[in-house]
């Protein structure tokens, strides 16, 4: 059975049921840590030319058409955008003044990639300032000098993005339903993930920090307010399993103990998080609506223990997105 609220909000019907693919979990691990050092040298990028947004909000990447980008980065005397290319594997520079340069995405040294874009970008005219130790890694390697991650199957990046673009879609859904203050969805860079989180609009505790290369004063601002955050993890050569997580911080007592759906979710006390095995959303009758099951009943059940004002943070204007694309022309 089809979930009524994709069904009729985002255009999607069973005759063109999206296509969870199935993700190579046992073989992907060398290409992940490579693309996971990739990612985080473009991030930095980014986050050297972009006003810092609360939350760190700057510095993630975007799923698009083709596989995850910058969007436009602001820069004096071009913008520019930086974008992974998962279909004709490639790393694409394009600057507003026309300037245009490419990277081939194949197996190389997390220090050949770094070396290359940083020569093309200083062709462009564009001066970037990296950090160039590894964020959340712990024992990380910086960048210039890691020649043991060198990996690159097209085939795993491909699986790697078709699956963030079926759980974009769900978790856009998903953050439509909230009225208050949420995040858009998007992949940090830094662990790795695809996430939405949404806030109650009250302040949290200081967050402890001690995150591997990762400043405190970062981590204590991104969770300056109560929050809950949903996303996906697509895993690594220690954990291969991708998953999706949902969490709340500060975790509201007796959080672990309630009751969630579907069925295959559980609370990880390691954690400190639900998770549910993607392989569980993948072959679910409904994937679409087992995720969109898990994104809302683990914030319920954490909204509900922490006391959030549901009367107000909940967005009733997704019927009027119902009502229009009812009677919108096909």
């Amino acid at each position: 059975m089809t979930s009524p609220l994709l069904s009729t909000q985002s255009g999607w019907h069973p005759s063109a049921a999206p296509v969870w693919p199935s993700l190579p979990s046992a073989q992907w691990g060398p290409t992940l840590a490579t693309l996971h050092r990739w990612t985080q040298i473009v991030g930095k990028i980014r986050l050297g030319h972009t006003p810092w947004i609360n939350h760190s909000w700057s510095v993630p990447l975007y799923v698009d058409a083709r596989g995850l980008g910058t969007s436009l980065v602001p820069h004096v005397p071009a913008g520019y955008e930086i974008a992974f290319d998962f279909v004709e594997h490639r790393l694409t520079i394009a600057t507003t003044d026309g300037g245009h340069a490419v990277i081939p995405l194949e197996s190389m040294t997390v220090a050949a990639f770094y070396a290359e874009l940083m020569t093309l970008l200083a062709d462009l005219g564009i001066q970037a300032d990296v950090h160039p130790i590894p964020s959340e890694i712990p024992d990380a390697v910086a960048f210039d000098q890691d020649t043991d991650n060198a990996t690159y199957v097209p085939e795993h990046a491909h699986a790697l993005w078709q699956a963030l673009v079926q759980a974009h879609r769900v978790l856009l859904t998903f953050r439509a339903e909230f009225h208050g203050k949420v995040s858009p969805v998007h992949f940090f860079w830094g662990s790795f993930d695809l996430a939405v989180t949404r806030f109650s609009g009250r302040e949290a505790p200081a967050h402890p920090g001690g995150m591997p290369n990762f400043p405190d004063d970062v981590a204590r601002e991104a969770y300056s307010h109560e929050v809950t955050s949903v996303g996906f993890w697509p895993g690594n050569a220690d954990n291969p399993d991708p998953i999706f997580y949902s969490y709340a911080y500060p975790t509201p007592e007796g959080l672990a103990g309630a009751r969630v759906s579907p069925d295959e979710a559980f609370w990880m006390g390691d954690l400190g998080e639900f998770v549910l095995p993607y392989e569980a959303v993948r072959t679910s009758p409904d994937p679409d609506a087992a995720l969109l099951s898990f994104a809302e009943s683990t914030h319920a059940a954490a909204a509900d223990l922490a006391g959030w004002d549901h009367a107000v943070l909940r967005n009733d204007s997704n019927r009027l997105g119902a009502w229009w694309h009812s009677r919108s022309p096909r």
